[in-house]
Formats: structure tokens, sequence, C-alpha cells
């Protein structure tokens, strides 16, 4: 999904991501993410860090036929799983192209593309300015990109209590693994970034959405099986594991519900032009 080691994952966690994670944390996000941009039909779509491609075939819906999609990531776990789900609608999106490949050092010519977006993948890339150079390098001029990452994880109390009981039960590498997807938190800074870039017209918005798990060991279960951390949370013992899923579900009680585990989390949609 990134350019990084603290989101690789390996094994069946593609599968996982994408039946467990995609619709508990990721899809609700996935059309305000293409609202960024206002799809046109007939354009030409990247999906940077597409994972298994919620964003992606999205944009295929809305820019037709006559459009191209492309989705580039580091991950060919990732890749496979999106390549291997069937469009919703084939005679009316877009085909879709997937590509391994860093979003630092993108395989495609200048101008190659209308429209950039990247689902909470620029917080993970060693070289956040080097993504966006080639973001912007691929766009036509006028071209659009639409961003998205995560505030502060002191907004996502599902996933601070996670990575405070990791922190306790596993190891101090496997929290920072759980608070890698809020290390670019502050919309001052990634204003700053896409501004040195040359980004035109940049806005940034914090929205509030919500988290949803049948239940609290789901919720641990699924997300670690799902990311890196499930090569750490293997390392420990059986009774380290029960204690994780013991202090995280005593922690979010107040969460629990008929419907299972809910609670907030909170990030920034950001738009430009180039």
């Amino acid at each position: 999904m990134a350019d990084q080691g603290q989101w690789q994952v390996a094994g069946n966690a593609a599968e996982t991501y994408q039946r467990a994670l995609v619709p508990a944390v990721f899809a609700a996000w996935a059309p305000r993410v293409i609202a960024l941009a206002d799809l046109q039909p007939g354009e030409r779509v990247l999906d940077i860090a597409c994972g298994t491609g919620v964003v992606a075939r999205l944009a295929a819906q809305q820019v037709g036929r006559t459009g191209t999609v492309t989705g580039l990531d580091l991950n060919p776990g990732m890749l496979a799983m999106a390549a291997s789900i069937a469009s919703s609608d084939p005679d009316a999106s877009a085909p879709i192209a997937w590509r391994e490949a860093s979003a630092t050092k993108m395989p495609f010519p200048d101008a190659a593309f209308d429209v950039a977006y990247c689902q909470l993948g620029l917080q993970f890339f060693s070289d956040r300015a080097a993504a966006l150079r080639e973001m912007i390098r691929v766009l036509v001029p006028g071209g659009r990109l639409g961003l998205m990452v995560w505030r502060s994880i002191q907004h996502s109390p599902g996933f601070g209590v996670l990575a405070a009981a990791l922190e306790r039960h596993v190891s101090t590498d496997a929290a920072a693994i759980m608070r890698a997807p809020f290390a670019l938190a502050e919309a001052e800074e990634l204003h700053a970034l896409m501004a040195a870039e040359d980004f035109r017209e940049i806005t940034i918005e914090p929205v509030a959405g919500t988290v949803r798990f049948p239940s609290v060991t789901r919720f641990v279960q699924d997300y670690v099986a799902g990311s890196p951390l499930s090569g750490h949370v293997a390392k420990v013992s059986d009774e380290a594991r029960a204690a994780l899923i013991s202090e995280v579900s005593d922690t979010l009680t107040p969460y629990l519900g008929q419907d299972g585990l809910t609670f907030p989390i909170e990030a920034h949609l950001a738009r430009a032009k180039k």
C-alpha cells in the first residue's frame, strides 16, 4: 500500500485487508476522495498507493469506457488482490491497469494523467516531497490532485488504545507501526509540502468519519492480520496476545453497542491543481 516497510504486508494479509479492513475502515472514505477532483467522462486517472483498488474502481465508474485508470502500488500482494476483484459494471467502467512501482519513481511520462489520487499513502512515503514532485510531474497543466491523510491518532480512540496496548504487550516497534498511519496529521505541514512542489489552489478540510467492526476481538485480530503488525504479534506468547485483546476490550467498552464496535476517526481531505 505504501512506499516503506511500515506498511508492507505479506502472506494472505491482502485478502484480510480487502475482506475486513476495507469495509470497516476505508471504503466509506473513497467517494469523498473521488469527489475532490470532480471527475469527468474520458479522463485519465492515477490512483497512487492504490492498495486493493477501492478508489481506482470508483474512478473507473465515473470516467467511463472512454477514460482510463491506473492503480500504482509497491506491494504485489495488494495489486494481485486488486486485479482479482471484478468491476461491478464492466460495460460502463474504464479499464484499470495495475502497476507495481514506487510513488517516488513513477514509470509514466510527463503529463500522462488528468487526475491523481492518493488515499492514505503520502504519510507512509519515505520521501514525501519526491512523491509529490512525481505527482505534479505526471499531471497535465491544470490537472487535479485529491489527497487523504488521517488526522492525529487522538481523534481515533480505537487506534490510540490499540497502539498503547501493543506497546505494553507486544513491542515498541509494533506500537510504532500502529501510529505510522497518523504521521502526517497537521494540515499546516501537509499544505507546506504541497506548496513546496508548486501545487496551487490548495484546500485542506478536516472531515469526521467512523470505524466499524463486529466486535473488539475482530477489530484487533483483523487489523493485525491485515497489516504489518501480524509478524510482530506472532512472535509473542499466547498469554500476551490474550492480554492485548483483553486490554483493548476493557478500554473500548464505551464504544460497544448492538451493532458491535464503533469509534470515530478524522481525516484531512486535500485538493489542489498543477
